[in-house]
């Protein structure tokens, strides 16, 4: 049967608002057509059913965990907890599910034909998790031949909250390759409507890119999750199981991309709850850096209250990375017009911290020793400090370098001039 005529076939398929929950609690219908599937009772045995539109369909398989069921350091209970705890969280941050259940959350990854965008990329897999209270059920849509994507997006989109989507880099890739291959059939399926979501990439590349090389999902589960693989199919060896599967009909390989494609939505599970413990500081144990890296993270967002307490906690520590942040919360006094804290915790950093923070505090300093303590005496020697460093430690010239110099430059003809006022007219 061609496209076309399944397309007019499925007109009166078409689902509106009104009827869009009677739909949902009809099961599948199974037709001479999905009957014929080789190798059905192998899909059965997997778990997978048929979800049929009048001679057209998709595979559905359905997998569930218990919610005590640990996924590298966390259980899946624990991230009812990290959803509780975002429930008194006074602030405002893209991760936050204030306001949201924990069944409301939908954890999402697709598999596709490509690792591109455009038409030609066709998605073959659609498969996303939610937690209940007493389990975690993956559910996935298999596309089993080309041309039947109206049954596979009608049974993704009748069934799923897209509103509440958690995705690993998913606004990106994920959900525009639904987007164009909805365009395509959104005559016959429900509406796609604006997507709200969460992405779980950025946040990943916010605090732990100081110590990965790569923030591949994998890479994160390894090295901060605490989750091997084993036996896995690579992503990218997906596109040529599907094709093969086209080709021979034999799931094999294809129970292996969907084993992949479970493992990545039950790792977003517990990245979510790790990101949201240490954003939320209700984490076990974090290095300095990585409450560094989250306090970086709550100011970036308007959270600096939030932050400052980070940084607080941070200094208390011996580390070389208090340095940074006791910069970043002597910025936070400045901005709070409380000069003289900022000024306190400048003076304890500029003399051993890295050159790249040295250079800052020391022109912050002479700011605020000019400007607000009329200090100049102390102002003067802050810029002298500073120009010996750079002459030191600047190997090769830059016209940024030169404009630097001569600010100084400037800066210090100015307080010798106001040094030399207070001379000659002592009060």
């Amino acid at each position: 049967m061609s496209l076309k005529n399944k397309l007019s076939r499925m007109k009166k398929h078409l689902i509106r608002e009104e009827d869009a929950e009677e739909k949902k609690s009809q099961p599948p219908i199974l037709e001479q057509e999905a009957a014929d599937l080789p190798f059905l009772d192998l899909w059965k045995q997997n778990g997978a059913t048929v979800y049929d539109i009048d001679g057209d369909f998709c595979l559905v398989r359905e997998k569930r965990y218990p919610i005590d069921h640990r996924h590298g350091d966390y259980t899946f209970k624990d991230f009812i907890r990290a959803v509780d705890a975002w429930q008194d969280f006074a602030g405002v941050h893209p991760l936050s599910s204030k306001g949201l259940t924990h069944e409301q959350m939908f954890f999402f990854d697709t598999e596709t034909t490509g690792l591109g965008g455009g038409v030609g990329n066709t998605i073959f897999l659609l498969g996303h998790g939610r937690v209940t209270e007493t389990e975690v059920i993956v559910t996935q849509h298999f596309l089993p031949q080309p041309g039947s994507e109206i049954p596979l997006y009608h049974s993704f989109l009748s069934h799923v909250d897209y509103n509440t989507l958690v995705t690993y880099n998913g606004k990106a890739f994920d959900w525009p390759q639904v987007k164009t291959r909805h365009t395509l059939i959104k005559d016959h399926v429900p509406k796609l409507p604006a997507f709200g979501h969460f992405d779980l990439y950025h946040g990943s590349r916010r605090l732990f890119k100081h110590k990965l090389e790569s923030v591949k999902l994998v890479n994160v589960e390894r090295k901060i999750l605490g989750f091997n693989r084993v036996d896995d199919v690579p992503g990218y060896l997906a596109p040529m199981i599907y094709f093969d599967y086209i080709e021979r009909k034999d799931p094999e390989g294809i129970f292996k991309v969907m084993t992949h494609n479970e493992l990545d939505i039950l790792s977003l599970i517990t990245l979510y709850t790790h990101l949201t413990f240490q954003l939320l500081n209700v984490h076990k144990k974090a290095s300095d850096q990585e409450r560094f890296e989250v306090g970086r993270w709550l100011e970036y967002t308007g959270n600096r209250e939030i932050a400052k307490e980070r940084y607080q906690e941070i200094i208390r520590e011996d580390d070389r990375t208090n340095y940074e942040a006791m910069h970043l919360l002597a910025l936070q006094y400045k901005k709070d017009k409380e000069e003289w804290k900022a000024i306190e915790l400048w003076e304890r950093t500029w003399k051993n911290a890295p050159i790249s923070i040295r250079k800052v505090v020391l022109l912050e300093l002479a700011k605020l020793y000019e400007h607000k303590t009329k200090n100049f005496q102390l102002a003067l020697e802050r810029c002298e400090q500073l120009e010996s460093m750079l002459n030191e430690s600047t190997k090769a010239n830059s016209q940024k370098h030169e404009d630097f110099i001569g600010n100084l430059h400037h800066r210090k003809s100015r307080l010798t001039k106001k040094l030399n006022m207070n001379t000659d007219h002592p009060s």
